[in-house]
């Protein structure tokens, strides 16, 4: 299970996809509350879209509001990330609730918790206030969300707050109501109208969980655009900046929390658990095979969206126990060596890294032998970022190996090599009697 971002995308045939309701089904009209907001927050309401500067061709939509009475509108970075990072290609325009048009300015981006600020060609009304003293939400409270769901039209839709989720890296609230494609970068208010959030996400294998980013991070990012004499002029070279930020407080985070082990006799096996990692298991047991594999998965339940082909600032752990008492051992040698050879580590068709450089060595740490590959490749558009890969196997039995593999990405060299230090040093396996 992962976090899927609404992210703003092409139209499509909505007529294909839905089903006229019978003329007897009647549906519930919407609370006094949400017309009074609707109707109230109706003039600040703003479609976000993108489009490409050649026969300027729609690229991908999304939602946003503007900030008080000036002339600034917040909505998500990954809404706006085509024009962050490739303003020669495309170009940002918003549409609000009266049909009216104009260009878009970007601002600032914080692409740690997917916000934007851009700036447009009139005022606010004055009704979405970004308050600086925070909302105390209450578990259950009736809160509202406002966008351009599937490129249909403008909508508010009614649910409430449950919480502050932990999995994610970054906090954010869950919204129990439903929030579609197209309302990312859109305000979530409370029945008074104060902004609690904004859209970012919600679940696909689940019924009406969804994600906002808490206010106070929108407070923090206007706060810098009103320091900041004017926008910068390389929106990429700042991503990559954030980029390089969120992986030190990333590793960091992770190297303090203490290795637990997963037992897969003889072996112990070092994962990193936590709120933000989360931990699978799988077997062939029921499998017809002459050999046995039984499996550790440990992933991060969240990454930073960069653009459409990119994600990153993850960390994934993976050890697989190989064992056979029925192949004698040149087959078991050939199984776990097609086993560890089959390992994608990106080709060098993709323009997004360099590529992949790799070193191996047969290693021991004192606890178990191993051949250990290290591999990586580097951002091509954003400098000091890599992807690390950990490839491992023990040496020591002829029928019985562990396989092991640590992925870290956009990561620093240096935190690539710490990630990778720390599991090979932690690799063991239970004193032999």
């Amino acid at each position: 299970m992962k976090f899927i971002f609404l992210m703003a995308m092409s139209l499509f045939c909505v007529s294909a996809l839905a089903q006229p309701m019978a003329d007897s089904v009647e549906l519930p009209a919407p609370s006094s509350a949400a017309q009074r907001l609707y109707a109230s927050a109706k003039p600040d309401l703003l479609q976000m879209r993108v489009l490409l500067k050649s026969g300027r061709t729609q690229s991908s939509v999304g939602s946003g509001f503007m900030v008080g009475d000036t002339n600034l509108v917040v909505t998500n970075y990954h809404v706006m990330s085509q024009v962050a990072l490739e303003p020669e290609t495309y170009v940002g325009e918003y549409r609000d609730t009266n049909g009216r048009r104009g260009a878009v300015e970007l601002l600032a981006v914080d692409v740690q918790h997917d916000l934007a600020v851009v700036r447009i060609d009139h005022n606010g009304s004055g009704f979405f206030k970004v308050p600086q003293m925070l909302p105390q939400l209450k578990q259950g409270q009736y809160l509202y969300s406002l966008g351009n769901p599937l490129d249909l039209g403008f909508a508010i839709s009614e649910g409430s707050y449950n919480g502050i989720i932990s999995r994610s890296f970054y906090e954010q609230l869950m919204f129990t109501g439903p929030i579609n494609a197209g309302m990312s970068g859109g305000p979530t208010v409370t029945v008074s109208g104060r902004v609690a959030g904004v859209n970012v996400s919600r679940r696909l294998d689940g019924e009406l969980v969804s994600f906002l980013v808490p206010v106070r991070y929108v407070r923090d990012l206007l706060k810098k655009v009103a320091a900041q004499h004017q926008a910068p002029k390389n929106f990429k070279l700042v991503v990559g900046q954030q980029l390089l930020a969120h992986q030190a407080k990333m590793v960091d985070r992770l190297a303090k929390t203490l290795l637990t082990f997963k037992e897969l006799s003889p072996y112990r096996t070092p994962v990193w658990e936590s709120e933000q990692v989360r931990c699978w298991g799988w077997s062939n047991a029921k499998q017809d095979k002459p050999y046995a594999v039984d499996e550790v998965s440990c992933a991060m339940e969240s990454a930073i969206f960069v653009s459409k082909q990119l994600e990153t600032g993850h960390v994934s752990i993976q050890h697989k126990r190989i064992q056979s008492s029925e192949m004698g051992t040149w087959r078991f040698a050939a199984l776990a060596s097609s086993q560890f050879k089959n390992q994608n580590l990106g080709g060098h068709k993709d323009l997004r890294f360099t590529p992949p450089q790799c070193v191996e060595q047969f290693v021991s740490n004192g606890k178990l032998p191993m051949r250990a590959v290290l591999c990586m490749h580097a951002y091509r558009k954003f400098p000091e970022l890599y992807d690390f890969t950990l490839l491992t196997a023990s040496t020591d039995a002829s029928q019985m190996t562990l396989q092991s593999r640590v992925d870290a990405s956009g990561v620093s060299y240096q935190n690539g090599l710490r990630i990778a230090r720390i599991f090979l040093e932690a690799m063991s396996r239970e004193a032999q009697p």
